[in-house]
């Protein structure tokens, strides 16, 4: 399947060079074999391996977040560093990281507005629901990219676009 945005032979959902949705991807395409991508007449990686690397690099945007259970702050700073030194490689990487920093500043405002809540009584069954929900929608945003599926977190504020 070509992609519609720039015409590079893919086997996923995305175009790994350029990250437009690819409307249908029926699974390898083993007539050809693998194709080179990049632009013509360069020396290029397989469409296999550059897809399976930029899909890895747009999941670790998500697991980076969970270095917050570790190191304070963690869950701002692991996506930032993967996606500052990843986002000019693809538009896939560049979407994800995006979307990972905005749920982690989202869900770092509302675990800060759950202690200040803490005060009425309230706080403390709101940091928990808080933290199970940013660990469980980051893992199931991970599975989902890895797969090649876009994944979009509820409870987004969106500050980068």
């Amino acid at each position: 399947m070509n992609c519609p945005g720039c015409g590079v032979d893919t086997n996923s959902q995305f175009c790994p060079h350029c990250g437009t949705a690819v409307p249908y991807a029926a699974g390898p395409n083993l007539s050809k074999g693998p194709q080179p991508t990049g632009a013509p007449g360069a020396p290029g990686v397989t469409t296999a391996v550059a897809d399976s690397e930029v899909r890895n690099w747009a999941m670790a945007c998500h697991l980076a977040a969970l270095s917050g259970l570790v190191v304070p702050v963690g869950n701002l700073i692991g996506p930032l560093v993967v996606w500052l030194l990843k986002k000019d490689q693809s538009p896939l990487i560049d979407r994800e990281g995006k979307e990972s920093l905005n749920f982690q500043i989202s869900m770092t405002i509302y675990m800060f507005i759950s202690a200040l809540l803490i005060f009425v009584l309230i706080g403390i069954p709101l940091l928990l629901v808080v933290a199970v929900l940013d660990l469980i929608f980051t893992i199931v945003a991970a599975t989902k990219v890895s797969s090649g599926i876009p994944y979009r977190y509820p409870l987004t504020i969106r500050f980068l676009r």
